[in-house]
Formats: structure tokens, C-alpha cells, sequence
């Protein structure tokens, strides 16, 4: 049976390495994806003047423009694509910095195929197809939030969210008063739990925090101890 999340979508591998680039196009179609393949950020700039995949799968050390300096150009010319990037580097700063270079997600080398596959999906499937928008105007205070528009504000001013920061408030708001688990969170937002030392989420609720207070407004967004976070009037 065909998976609806997958059926029809194509994903961008750009990635400078042939043998792993060849991998991944493999696998991405036996799994039914249509795939294109780049060597560089560069050529994945091209390619996506002409053409537009669903996600893009992205290395970070690559010749000519590398994976985060590609994140970056496409957040600064207002593309939303949807971005895993793929590294070899396991420290958290590589991973704060792929999160502050505008990806979705971020996934360290190895990886278990079962994993990265997850990952695909959980990106996709947060992403809205042609004709399945459920037109829902979320609110808290002075936030707003039309979930078909994909549109955040703070009062008259409009917020620069990225896919992840726009899904994850959504979700706290749609929850509002609710105390929302670690574990809650990134089963929703990422299709699957991290390892518990992960602190991605909290990478992603500083980001919102910073967004959403800017201008000396009030925090909406909660810290439960030990649990999980919630968002709420001060």
C-alpha cells in the first residue's frame, strides 16, 4: 500500500560524497520518493530556481558553498524549505549552529537508516498539501496564530518563524494550560523521542522566547520543572 505521507514527494540530497549521495537515492526511492541529487550548496541553488522538492537533505562539509551557508541563503531569501541536515560532527554546538543556520532537524553521522527515514517523515507530515488546509486562528493574549496562512504575530508585529519554531508553537497553543512532557514534544514535532540528553527542544523554545518577548512583551511560553513546557498568560 502506498504511504500517503511519502507517495509523490521528492526530496533533494545534496551531499559532495557519490557513495553516500548514491546511498541515499537508493534508498529514498525504494522507499517511494522521487529524488534529485546535488554535489554542493551551490548546484542545490540552481537546481532550486527551476525545481521544488518537498525536503531537502543536506551535508554540512561540502566544496563551494557548504551546508549551513546554504540554510542560511535560503532563510534570508524567505524559502522555507523544509532541511535535515546530515553531519559527521556530534557536538552541540554543531547542532545549535545547523539550528541557527535555519534547519528543521539535524542528524549526526552514522545514522540508522530506520531513523533517518523517521525524520523524513516527520518533517513531511507537517507539511500542508493542496487542498488540506484547516483554516484555525490560534491565540494567547496578544499572539496570534493562523495555521493555514502559516502566520504568527505578536501584537502588529508580524514573527520571522522557521517550519519547526512555527510547529512547535503551534502545538503549545493548541494545548494552552496544558503541560506538555519533553517527551510529548518531540514525538509530536519530530515523529519520535530523542535521547534524553538532547537539548534540541530547548534550542527551539529559547528561539521562540527570544521572538515572541521581543520588545520588553510578555513570556507566554513555560518552563515546568522536570517536566515538559506549557504556554500560558504570566
Amino acid at each position: 500500500m502506498t504511504d500517503p505521507i511519502t507517495a509523490g514527494r521528492t526530496v533533494l540530497v545534496v551531499e559532495d560524497d557519490p557513495g553516500v549521495r548514491n546511498t541515499l537515492d537508493h534508498l529514498l526511492r525504494f522507499e517511494g520518493y522521487r529524488v534529485l541529487t546535488t554535489a554542493d550548496g551551490q548546484e542545490a541553488l540552481d537546481l532550486l530556481d527551476h525545481q521544488r522538492p518537498d525536503l531537502a537533505l543536506v551535508d554540512v562539509v561540502m566544496p563551494r558553498l557548504d551546508g549551513l551557508a546554504l540554510c542560511r541563503m535560503l532563510r534570508r531569501r524567505g524559502d522555507r524549505l523544509p532541511v535535515l541536515v546530515l553531519t559527521a560532527r556530534h557536538q552541540l554546538g554543531d547542532r545549535v549552529a545547523g539550528l541557527d543556520a535555519g534547519a528543521d532537524d539535524y542528524l549526526a553521522k552514522p545514522f540508522a537508516t530506520e531513523e533517518l527515514l523517521a525524520r523524513i517523515r516527520a518533517l513531511l507530515r507537517r507539511t500542508v498539501l493542496p487542498g488540506a488546509e484547516d483554516r484555525t486562528v490560534l491565540s494567547l493574549d496578544d499572539l496570534t496564530v493562523d495555521t493555514a496562512a502559516r502566520r504568527a504575530d505578536r501584537g502588529p508585529r508580524p514573527l520571522d518563524l522557521t517550519k519547526t519554531e512555527f510547529d512547535l508553537l503551534e502545538l503549545l497553543l493548541r494545548n494552552q494550560g496544558t503541560v506538555l512532557t519533553r517527551h510529548q514534544i518531540y514525538e509530536r514535532i519530530w515523529g519520535f523521542d530523542f535521547d534524553t540528553d538532547s537539548r534540541s527542544l530547548d534550542v527551539y523554545i529559547g528561539y521562540l522566547r527570544r521572538k515572541t518577548e521581543e520588545g520588553g512583551r510578555s513570556r507566554l511560553l513555560h518552563t515546568v520543572r522536570n517536566v515538559g513546557y506549557t504556554a500560558r498568560s504570566a
